[in-house]
């Protein structure tokens, strides 16, 4: 069962954590594009450790990650099942310093996430959840349930940015009417959602599968949804030979008309 797999996933990201705040913790220069700067050892650091983890957990179930994107769709599209990973989520957030990147692990079955963790390695805090087992954060304090705000509080609580968050969601959010604004990186925004702490978080841009995946599993098994914003549907995975998402709402509270009349 997918639930079987949430402690030892907790394990491989906390130590993927580690490895990515040994470089955190160093006085490091930003330089994004070079191929040894400390963001890409971050990333390759964690990769490693996860891959190999993954591997030596579950030696038949393939593994996509944001470091072996070019895995040919040709390839990939015979998966039935998968573990879909990001090591590093949230470069703006890393160079900035400000604690809000995380570590995802995704399983992936019939291109649906059944199982995932988000571990923020700054704060030791992780989200996990699986199908049947619900959905958990867990801090140093120990671990509780979580659950979506149903219904959402009134205004909603909306996950976007302050600024640079694109004339679609502008236009989503003057529909929507009152609201109050939340910000946080990462997928760390699903994370809210999940736990009550935001209502609805309209992606009207570019973001790839591994961003969402982790988050997205986590956000099903405490009460809410994921869906793309043309058509309503359940956001799902590993469908095309591209790897980007198309537009996405995520909301906690099923009852509300989160489309807007397909705002997007």
């Amino acid at each position: 069962m997918a639930e079987g797999f949430l402690s030892p996933l907790l394990e491989i990201a906390e130590r993927a954590g580690k490895r990515i705040m040994e470089v955190y913790d160093t006085d490091f220069a930003v330089s994004e594009k070079a191929d040894e700067s400390p963001l890409t050892q971050a990333d390759l650091r964690a990769h490693r450790v996860i891959v190999d983890g993954l591997q030596e957990l579950t030696p038949d179930i393939p593994v996509l990650s944001e470091e072996s994107a070019a895995i040919p769709w040709g390839e990939r599209r015979h998966w039935e099942r998968y573990w879909l990973v990001d090591p590093l989520d949230g470069t703006r957030e890393f160079v900035k310093r400000n604690g809000e990147f995380t570590v995802n692990i995704a399983l992936i079955e019939h291109h649906r996430p059944i199982a995932g963790v988000v571990h923020v390695p700054v704060t030791g805090v992780s989200y996990l959840g699986a199908e049947g087992a619900g959905a958990f954060r867990r801090e140093a304090g120990g671990t509780r349930e979580i659950h979506v705000q149903q219904p959402a509080e009134q205004p909603p609580r909306v996950v976007a940015s302050r600024s640079h968050r694109g004339e679609a969601v502008d236009a989503w959010l003057a529909r929507l009417g009152e609201h109050r604004i939340v910000s946080m990186g990462s997928s760390l925004k699903l994370c809210l959602i999940a736990e009550g702490a935001a209502d609805a978080y309209p992606r009207l841009g570019p973001t790839s599968e591994w961003d969402t995946a982790a988050a997205h599993a986590v956000i099903c098994a405490a009460g809410g949804a994921v869906v793309e914003a043309a058509t309503g549907k359940p956001l799902r995975y590993n469908t095309k030979e591209t790897l980007l998402n198309p537009w996405f709402i995520a909301y906690g509270d099923a009852n509300r008309d989160w489309l807007l009349d397909r705002a997007a």
